[in-house]
């Protein structure tokens, strides 16, 4: 209600405007008439403008209203031989008007969409402008040599433009071939290089890699001109390095953890045997030491044996030492950074399998305590078991969750629409050397587990809502860690 009493307010001034405007130009016209007069008689001739003038200022009721004030007018100071030339003279006047303010309306309709059109291309040429501000681009000629540089190339190859101006553009981009363009038959396009990117040259000596995009339209000429759009790929190599050396050290971490596993794993089924042997060595010498001096050769032998299998032991006990996961300290860090970091592995983890990785992690109030490369190592393997169970479903999908749960805890959790873990699986899929992969060392979810009880968490598997699995725990929040 609030909005519409103002627009009403303003319909009305403006009616009321309109309504005096015509009052104003029919007694404008009348005036000009009076003056007029010592010339001739003139009718409704001065009359035209007051409805011409009403008609380009105002609307149809206004403009009716200076016709209909301009027939009273003549009718009341001009005589007229009879009702029917009153009439007919009256009608004229009204239909010519009445055409000529229709000329009047359809030119301001022309001129405001002439200015709405120029408001646009304004705008768009503003828009326009300020995209070849950003983007680095450079026109050449039919020959290859530069006609010009925009700020943003100058830019790239530390160049002014006076100094690059006629210059062979394959001096800046070794082996660009402008034949290659203008017989390639098309009108734009991405040029490809044969490395894979061209590389640009400064004239210092450095490189960078670059894309090139190019466009022809013929000049003034009838010439062809080419405009290149360039790209510094300098910052997605970058990113793309940083992604495989990230790779290669969650292989590294995952080789060391998975020999840690193991290692613990022999010690343990190791230990027993290699115990009960030193107890039967040790029950042969006690016999062997009732034998006598006969026995002494053989308890000598024994004994060599019985410390063998203990050094054996040790050997063993210092390897999962050596190997085991090592007490760590645990960095404040974001939960959301750890996890899109994994952005270009995961991306590649999915596209092997056609799957396609959602991450759904809050950043707000996600900082927490943990050891960047092993929860990111953990989190790819537990991404890893998820693309492999959905590689069956005819809509695969994976779901990474993070969410803070409390003052305390920020839960992470991998979700899937696989076939799920049955009930009695549950306890024994976390067992060492237990797997249902062909050729897998059940390795995987036990180390997986290590690394998250070694951030004072849980690892816990259940029922997902996406119908398929869900491998969840959670991590110290960073001011719970401090409270305590």
């Amino acid at each position: 209600m609030d909005s519409i009493l103002p627009l009403a307010s303003a319909v009305t001034r403006r009616r009321w405007s309109g309504i005096l405007l015509a009052i104003i130009a029919v007694a404008g016209a009348l005036g000009f008439r009076s003056l007029l007069e010592g010339l001739g008689q003139f009718y409704y001739l001065p009359m035209v403008p007051a409805v011409m003038i009403t008609a380009l200022l105002a609307g149809r009721t206004a403009t009716a209203l200076a016709a209909i004030l301009s027939i009273a007018v003549n009718l009341t100071l001009v005589p007229r031989e009879s009702l029917t030339d009153a009439a007919t003279n009256a009608f004229l006047f009204a239909g010519v008007s009445w055409i000529l303010a229709e000329v009047c309306w359809a030119m301001r309709a022309m001129q405001d969409r002439t200015r709405d059109l120029s408001r646009q291309l304004a705008a768009k040429d503003a828009m326009l402008n300020t995209a070849l501000a950003s983007v680095p681009v450079v026109t050449l000629d039919a020959g290859g040599a530069v006609q010009s540089l925009n700020p943003a190339a100058a830019t790239l190859f530390d160049l002014p433009e006076t100094v690059a101006r006629g210059r062979p553009f394959a001096l800046l981009a070794p082996g660009f071939d402008v034949e290659a363009i203008l017989g390639a038959g098309a009108s734009g396009g991405a040029l490809e290089a044969r490395e894979g990117h061209w590389t640009g040259l400064r004239p210092d000596g450095g490189g960078f890699p670059l894309s090139i995009q190019y466009g022809l339209a013929p000049d003034a000429d009838g010439q062809p001109h080419i405009a290149l759009c360039l790209t510094d790929l300098s910052r997605w190599h970058a990113a793309d390095a940083q992604a495989r050396e990230l790779h290669a050290q969650l292989n590294k971490v995952w080789r060391l953890n998975s020999l840690g596993e193991m290692a613990a794993t022999l010690a343990h089924e190791l230990n027993q045997p290699l115990s009960a042997a030193a107890t039967y060595l040790h029950a042969s010498q006690v016999d062997m030491e009732r034998a006598g001096l006969l026995g002494d050769s053989a308890l000598r032998t024994v004994e060599l044996a019985k410390g063998q299998l203990l050094r054996a032991g040790k050997i063993i006990r210092r390897m999962r030492e050596l190997l085991s996961l090592e007490a760590r300290k645990l960095d404040s860090e974001r939960a959301s950074s750890m996890v899109e970091d994994l952005g270009p592995i995961l991306n590649m983890i999915g596209s092997s399998k056609g799957v396609a990785i959602r991450m759904e992690v809050a950043a707000e109030d996600d900082r927490v305590q943990a050891e960047r490369i092993q929860f990111q190592q953990a989190m790819v393997n537990l991404t890893r078991n998820a693309v492999e169970a959905v590689g069956d479903q005819a809509a695969p999908e994976v779901v990474i969750f993070g969410r803070p749960v409390s003052a305390t805890h920020y839960r992470i959790s991998v979700e899937d629409n696989g076939p799920g873990i049955a009930d009695d699986q549950i306890e024994r899929i976390f067992q060492p050397l237990t797997t249902t992969k062909s050729g897998g060392m059940g390795l995987g979810l036990s180390v997986t587990r290590t690394i998250v009880e070694s951030h004072g968490g849980r690892l816990q598997v259940s029922r997902s809502a996406l119908g398929g699995a869900a491998f969840s725990f959670t991590l110290n929040r960073e001011s719970s860690v401090e409270n305590a």
